[in-house]
């Protein structure tokens, strides 16, 4: 469909229609939540961002004295929002997501893989637990993987990295199970404000036009990649899904992503020279995108993350080219 910059639509003989004031709903969200919804298998919502969807599945879904169990070594933008909700009296713990979680919670997080460490949760022994799961499956998208056929309840994705694709949008989605969490989401999002915009929303519906022929042609260039720095004598450590997991090869199903990180013999000194030395590859931040971009993370993320962590998100260049390009940087 086209664009629809609207904000207000007439009312029919008095009462609104579907689309009255942008805020709650608009043609280009339902549209491209339309076309997510299909591809996952439940009902989309869109946001303003990623940061903007973790919010409102918090606080539309939780109360306060409840519990998240969070997996260890997920996006470190969760736990630092978690950190912020805290004052509304909502706890979270982290767990080893490749195992069961802990008794006693209200919602299980879990990514799949993680970001920047790609270890990929035990869903069958997250969705055995009596709380509600969700699963932010950003890095794997739905071609690779639909978390609510494994019996998820809700799916996140920061739809700012695959979905749209470009670098070019930020924007945020939630997909749920049942239709009462999708409809006390929509409340939540219509009273809190945390819509897309039309404009961001239709570019989604461009990206999922193409999410599959990128994500695969992404998903077979890191594979490549990952083999070839797991053997580099200058590599350390390569985490990469496709490397040996198990629980990522029981899950998913046509590749293992696009987004692998490694460590750099040498230190942070290493990796540092290694990320502005190279030529193809920006030295940026993100992930997603059609052109690759690498970064060392311990200047976003401190110490939690190895200083000479590097994180590579491939694009849809040449995989000779990338792995030229990492291999004079790494020299």
């Amino acid at each position: 469909m086209g664009l629809d910059r609207s904000t207000i639509w007439p009312y029919t003989e008095g009462e609104p229609g579907r689309f009255y004031y942008s805020r709650y709903d608009h043609p280009n969200a339902a549209a491209a939540e339309r076309a997510l919804g299909e591809l996952e298998g439940g009902y989309a919502l869109l946001f303003a961002s990623g940061a903007a969807s973790s919010t409102a599945a918090v606080l539309a879904l939780l109360e306060p004295g409840q519990t998240i169990a969070l997996a260890e070594g997920c996006y470190y933008g969760t736990p630092v929002l978690l950190r912020e909700l805290e004052r509304w009296g909502v706890r979270f713990v982290e767990f080893d997501q490749t195992g069961p979680p802990p008794d006693g919670v209200d919602l299980i997080w879990l990514e799949a893989p993680s970001n920047p460490f790609l270890t990929f949760p035990d869903v069958e022994a997250a969705v055995a637990h009596p709380a509600r799961v969700l699963v932010d499956a950003t890095a794997s998208t739905p071609v690779l993987f639909r978390p609510l056929e494994h019996g998820a309840d809700v799916v996140l994705h920061s739809a700012t990295k695959y979905l749209t694709g470009h670098h070019d949008a930020l924007l945020g989605a939630l997909v749920c199970q049942s239709g009462a969490d999708h409809e006390r989401i929509k409340e939540f999002r219509g009273r809190t404000g945390a819509v897309s915009a039309p404009d961001v929303a239709w570019l989604l519906q461009r990206g999922l036009k193409t999410l599959r022929v990128r994500v695969e042609r992404q998903s077979a260039t890191a594979l490549e990649l990952a083999r070839r720095l797991d053997t580099h004598e200058r590599v350390e450590r390569v985490r990469y899904p496709g490397l040996g997991d198990a629980l990522a090869a029981r899950y998913m199903s046509g590749g293992f992503g696009g987004l692998l990180s490694f460590d750099v013999a040498g230190g942070e000194d290493a990796a540092r020279r290694v990320e502005t030395a190279t030529r193809v590859i920006a030295n940026a931040t993100s992930l997603g995108g059609v052109d690759s971009v690498l970064e060392t993370r311990r200047r976003w993320e401190g110490e939690r993350v190895p200083a000479n962590l590097i994180r590579l998100s491939v694009g849809l260049e040449d995989d000779d080219e990338l792995w030229a390009d990492l291999e004079q940087a790494l020299g």
